[in-house]
């Protein structure tokens, strides 16, 4: 019972750990662990997507709390909803980017706030785990009532709001959904929207035809790049699965590090809300402190990971975080992250500034080059990291703590954190205007991770 339980969602083998029967009491238990009178129930094009969100409605409903079903959506849907709503809850079935036998169920309490183990998960997986009885509706008056499929105008009419107020230039994009849940949303935006759409992968296809939707995987981006030179497109859109995360590619088919987008966004929000917070990953850093202080706000660091950023994004009133992995949080999305917010953002900051994506990212690019996320298998990952600690330990660098092992010297940084999923370690260089240097130390750090 206990292995889809993961920190921050459930997640496990379709059927022998996720199933129907786990789904159904999942919900009973969440009804008895949380009290809840109403929740929203989503679902991604998985093939056992569809199944796993009527045994979540129907659990529901036996327990006597109304549904508001939202159908086939993306996890940000969920976001919304559970905060425009009220309801207690969200619940939305997504195995998002995981292989093709692989479901989840991602989870968010009223005003679309995380869901923890302190606050959710514990005492729903310890009420699973008694193997008890759970009350059930036994008239019909009793259960809830199942309501109107969620008003999906509403939340396209939110994501055109970000951009009402601009002149958006007649763009060309491509936008590669992966067969996964955007290309829907793409489909319902286009029409209010000047951009001429190239569609790569649009439909939704439980089948995953060309794989897995997970375009931080190198392998998965040539289609998105090849797109973008053969039809002359202004840059490329790319989602994962449920679309809560988002990925650009330049004019010359480059696929752009997450990174960089999050100063652009984060210059961008600040012309909205002058003098805000701003929340950046600790993993790199310099290029977003640069930019948020130069635009007059506050930058301030988040360990990753959605449950942390979606907390201390309420606990600062941060107009905007982003995490280099692609995800974008915004306070006026009731502090969630949106892989279609993202966008609108910068097509916004592209028809503003009149410039090309590789123009305004290769400044910054040159000024604090870095060397992407690099994964390490290791065994003993807090060895690794004891390992790198004492080796620079002695020029004395500022040591960071927040997420994983921080190192910050004059003129280059670099963090070294443990996967909390797989027996990685993944590393970060960064460094001031010296692409020799960050070789330099990127081989330096490989060989001390690798035992050379």
């Amino acid at each position: 019972m206990g292995a889809p339980f993961k920190a921050y969602d459930i997640r496990g083998q379709i059927p022998g750990e996720l199933n129907v029967p786990f789904a159904y009491r999942f919900a009973q238990a969440t009804s008895q662990a949380l009290s809840p009178k109403s929740v929203v129930v989503g679902h991604d094009m998985r093939l056992d997507s569809p199944a796993l969100a009527g045994a979540l409605t129907q659990g529901l409903l036996d327990s006597g709390v109304d549904v508001l079903p939202i159908g086939m959506c993306g996890t940000e849907e969920v976001y919304f909803h559970t905060a425009r709503t009220g309801a207690d809850a969200g619940l939305m079935v997504t195995a998002s980017h995981n292989p093709p036998d692989y479901n989840g169920i991602k989870m968010v309490l009223k005003g679309a706030a995380a869901a923890t183990p302190d606050n959710a998960f514990n005492a729903i997986e310890e009420l699973m785990r008694a193997d008890r009885q759970f009350p059930s509706a036994s008239s019909y008056g009793e259960r809830g009532t199942l309501h109107p499929a969620c008003d999906r105008n509403t939340y396209i009419e939110r994501l055109l709001g970000e951009v009402a107020d601009e002149e958006l230039k007649p763009l060309k994009i491509v936008c590669h959904a992966g067969n996964g849940c955007a290309g829907p949303i793409i489909d319902l935006l286009e029409k209010h929207l000047p951009f001429t759409f190239i569609k790569v992968d649009h439909e939704p296809d439980p089948r995953l035809p060309n794989g897995v939707p997970n375009p931080l995987l190198p392998e998965k981006r040539e289609k998105a790049s090849r797109a973008v030179v053969e039809h002359g497109a202004d840059l490329a859109i790319a989602w994962d699965g449920d679309f809560d995360r988002c990925f650009l590619y330049d004019h010359k088919g480059r696929f752009v590090e997450g990174y960089y987008l999050v100063g652009m966004i984060a210059q961008r929000m600040l012309k909205k809300a002058p003098g805000s917070a701003i929340l950046y990953d600790p993993r790199l850093t310099w290029n977003t402190i640069d930019i948020v202080e130069s635009a007059g706000g506050v930058a301030k660091p988040c360990r990753t990971g959605h449950a942390y950023f979606k907390a201390m994004m309420r606990e600062e009133n941060a107009i905007y975080g982003g995490e280099m992995s692609a995800h974008h949080y915004f306070r006026d999305f009731a502090y969630c992250d949106s892989g279609m917010l993202a966008w609108l953002n910068v097509v916004s900051e592209l028809s503003s500034s009149g410039a090309q994506l590789a123009d305004l990212l290769e400044e910054r690019i040159a000024k604090f080059p870095c060397s992407g996320e690099i994964n390490f298998k290791v065994d003993d990952a807090k060895r690794v990291q004891e390992k790198v600690a004492d080796h620079y330990g002695r020029y004395n660098p500022t040591v960071e703590t927040i997420d994983g092992l921080g190192m910050v010297f004059d003129d280059w940084r670099f963090n070294l954190r443990a996967s909390n999923t797989e027996p990685l370690l993944r590393l970060n260089v960064e460094t001031r205007a010296n692409r020799t240097l960050l070789e330099e130390k990127v081989a330096e750090l490989r060989g001390l991770i690798e035992g050379h």
